[in-house]
């Protein structure tokens, strides 16, 4: 361990270039494995002052009170889902994320998406592949100047609404709060906003408070010709109701990013071809990584420094 460099337990996976933008800063145990995690807490443990991590693998309470010397946490990307914030502030320890950072990215995904279903764009390439002609296809749906509910108007919320008044489309939004300064339509219950949307794109934090929060009444109330995106967490969307909805003509269509059985896919949505699914990249472009990489080092350093992080949660 170098003398001058504090030691920074990593528990996500990093590439090696990424990895090589935090040695020059600190000491590194990099843990992303559930076997790693484990060995390096006990024997690296004492020695910790710092930990990265991201939302879906998190840090326990247990491994806090297994690092005497931890003095921050820091999530990646923005959420921090798994990590025990309670126990962490009872520490009395110094919590930053990456807020703002991949905004941008996972915004551009969840247009992807939203194209990508209501056009058909999937299954419109393999058909052409095959020789078929426009003539024997269904008339797929427009996007433009149609109705955009969003669930979590946050950095990236804005950053979806941003995107589709470039399509003329009119926008709703529910939060645990009406915005002040904020022109678009507010929705008390996530139920109204999905019954007047044609479109619902997620975008809220994941966690107990929003598990579910978009199920069988929420997907019914978007209606036959409605579509839903999740760019949120696996958790926020029941998974079995969005099959159910999907089979039965209750839902048009949805863009996933994110899923309840993650890294394994949902096995309920395999075989519907109204379902365009993606493996939790809608945050990660070669920008937005080195972004956040470089967020982590900002806050560490000034908190070391004995300065305020840029981005506390």
């Amino acid at each position: 361990m170098h003398p001058l460099r504090p030691r920074v337990l990593v528990l996500n996976y990093m590439a090696d270039h990424h990895q090589a933008m935090l040695t020059p800063f600190f000491d590194l145990v990099y843990a992303p494995s559930a076997e790693l995690r484990a060995a390096h807490v006990q024997q690296d443990g004492a020695q910790i002052r710092a930990v990265l991590t991201i939302g879906s693998v998190g840090l326990t309470a247990a491994e806090m009170d297994a690092m005497p010397l931890l003095e921050i946490v820091c999530a990646l990307g923005v959420g921090y889902e798994n990590i025990d914030i309670a126990h962490a502030r009872s520490r009395g320890l110094v919590l930053a994320n990456g807020a703002g950072t991949n905004d941008d990215c996972v915004a551009d995904h969840a247009f992807a998406l939203l194209l990508a279903v209501v056009r058909n764009v999937p299954q419109l390439d393999q058909q052409c592949r095959q020789g078929v002609w426009r003539d024997a296809l269904p008339l797929p749906a427009s996007v433009s100047r149609r109705r955009l509910g969003i669930v979590g108007l946050g950095g990236i919320g804005h950053k979806v609404a941003h995107r589709a008044l470039g399509f003329g489309m009119q926008i709703g939004y529910h939060g645990r709060q009406r915005q002040e300064n904020v022109a678009y339509a507010y929705f008390a219950d996530v139920l109204s906003l999905a019954a007047w949307a044609d479109f619902l794109v997620v975008a809220t934090p994941g966690g107990p408070a929003t598990r579910h929060l978009v199920g069988a009444e929420v997907l019914t109330a978007l209606g036959p010709q409605g579509y839903v995106v999740n760019v949120a967490r696996g958790s926020v969307l029941d998974t079995a109701a969005l099959a159910d909805a999907l089979r039965s003509g209750r839902l048009a269509g949805a863009g996933l990013d994110v899923y309840e059985s993650e890294p394994q896919p949902p096995a309920e949505l395999l075989g519907l071809r109204n379902v365009v699914l993606t493996p939790h990249v809608g945050g990660w472009s070669p920008q937005a990584i080195e972004a956040s990489v470089q967020r982590f080092i900002d806050n560490s350093t000034r908190h070391f420094a004995g300065q305020p992080v840029v981005s506390p949660i």
